[in-house]
């Protein structure tokens, strides 16, 4: 990831969002050793602009916030954390440093929906691409290629069809969900995202929507 901390001396702003209700919780700065501690260890930590020192998030309190996900901005100046914390965020003891309840802008609970999580999902496929740790299912699969890729995509297909047909619900939504994983896995391989998807379906509920 290309950051750009020279711009501002050094320092980044680093936006932490929870990764399951999309609240944002707080704001911090990070230089170059506090974001590659984050990326090593998988818990998000800051450099201190008061004490001019590195520190953990919930070192003293225990409240840690843990990596999700980490993505630049356009300019390649700002970070936006997705994080599972630990407890409370704010040191006064609130859920965000504005005083807000962290909950689900939709349901207003701390249940994710699962329809966010397929963002997530793919968040966690690419970065896996990015690192290739071996040992890991994701990882085989980009190093197969793309022929192999698609043909998993196909393979699993044929599998929900087949339940569909002569199989039970609940062996259709397995197979389907197996098929969903490997199409994410094909569009991360190609650049692209299900949001793309997603937003291609909402396009073809518009009224006078054409087909292509």
């Amino acid at each position: 990831m290309n950051i750009d901390f020279d711009k501002c001396g050094g320092l980044v702003p680093a936006i932490i969002q929870d990764a399951d209700t999309r609240q944002v919780l707080m704001l911090g700065y990070m230089n170059r050793e506090a974001y590659e501690k984050t990326v090593a260890e998988g818990i998000v930590t800051f450099y201190s602009r008061t004490r001019q020192c590195l520190w953990t998030k919930g070192e003293t309190s225990g409240h840690f916030l843990h990596v999700v996900s980490i993505k630049n901005d356009c300019d390649n100046d700002t970070l936006l954390l997705r994080v599972h914390p630990d407890g409370p965020v704010c040191h006064t003891g609130t859920d965000t440093c504005w005083g807000e309840k962290n909950e689900s802008l939709e349901q207003c609970s701390e249940v994710q929906s699962p329809l966010l999580f397929l963002s997530d999902l793919q968040n966690f496929i690419e970065q896996r691409h990015r690192e290739m740790p071996e040992g890991s299912y994701t990882t085989s699969l980009f190093r197969d290629g793309l022929n192999r890729m698609a043909q998993k995509v196909g393979e699993e297909a044929l599998e929900l069809v087949i339940e569909a047909c002569n199989g039970t619900d609940e062996r259709m939504i397995y197979e389907g969900s197996d098929m969903l994983y490997h199409l994410i896995v094909l569009l991360a391989s190609k650049g692209l995202r299900i949001e793309q998807m997603a937003a291609e379906l909402q396009e073809r509920h518009q009224p006078g929507w054409k087909k292509h």
